[in-house]
């Protein structure tokens, strides 16, 4: 592979262009990062997406949600190309990151991800130490210059420095459930990515624990899009600007801002799931 398709080239316009060459501002004037036009996903005959059409926008926090077995999570795992680690796995339509198709051949998929993080339901700390976690991924990328300031910048943003300063040379397995999500945080920002995903983050942390990550997402947010996948509708409702809202069978169903998915949403299924009669 040649350098040029090791690094993966992004439009940094502030909008995008259809086909017919008409300009498509994001919505409240925020430009659109994420994009997918009729995408669908199968997973042998089981068809996980059906024909999503979605615009997220930049530096803003958007809720995914929806009962289980919708697509939600799939639907994450195709923007940073995970599923292209699972062999039954067909995708169809487009997929863009800041205008460049994400699938097209001349994009490397590690160098995706290294602008499109990933945060998991569970933490997943490497059994190392507090620093060489969130050093791991400026060092596989050869970025070592400053490494000890980036370190300690990355677990400032991920709110931990105050709790494990003087103890880098700990086990990152030692630390609480909580204290290890918020490590995971800061080792996938170090390397300064321009998208967040969050699957989940908060489910396996008690009330306290998920309040901090909460706030943390929040600020995360000024600095970073941040996409996140979440059972807890009352989550959504407190941290997100925008909503998705799929439904079964994998069909995005409405997309909106948050406060009119909850409050007003256009359909009686999107409603029907958040007032608890189905789902």
């Amino acid at each position: 592979m040649s350098d040029q398709e090791n690094t993966l080239t992004i439009d940094t316009a502030v909008e995008s262009t259809d086909s017919d060459g008409a300009n498509r501002t994001a919505p409240n004037s925020s430009r659109t990062i994420l994009e997918s036009r009729d995408l669908s996903v199968s997973y042998g005959q089981d068809r996980a997406l059906q024909s999503v059409d979605i615009r997220i926008p930049s530096r803003q926090v958007t809720a995914i949600i929806g009962p289980s077995g919708c697509g939600k999570s799939t639907f994450l795992r195709c923007v940073n190309r995970m599923n292209d680690l699972v062999d039954a796995a067909t995708i169809e339509g487009e997929l863009r990151f800041d205008g460049t198709d994400i699938y097209g051949d001349d994009i490397d998929p590690v160098a995706l991800r290294r602008r499109i993080g990933m945060v998991f339901q569970h933490p997943n700390p490497f059994p190392k130490s507090i620093y060489d976690n969130v050093a791991y991924g400026l060092r596989v990328q050869d970025d070592t210059e400053n490494i000890d300031e980036r370190v300690e910048t990355a677990l400032k943003r991920a709110a931990l420095w105050d709790e494990v300063a003087g103890q880098l040379d700990k086990s990152a397995l030692d630390l609480s459930g909580g204290q290890q999500q918020r490590l995971c945080i800061a080792r996938a920002i170090a390397v300064d990515p321009d998208v967040i995903l969050m699957d989940e983050p908060a489910s396996a942390l008690d009330p306290i624990a998920t309040s901090k990550i909460e706030d943390l997402i929040d600020e995360l947010a000024e600095e970073y899009t941040v996409v996140i996948v979440t059972h807890n509708m009352q989550q959504a409702a407190r941290i997100s600007d925008k909503t998705a809202v799929f439904l079964t069978g994998g069909e995005l169903v409405e997309f909106d801002d948050t406060g009119k998915i909850f409050e007003n949403p256009d359909h009686d299924r999107v409603e029907d799931y958040i007032t608890g009669k189905f789902g």
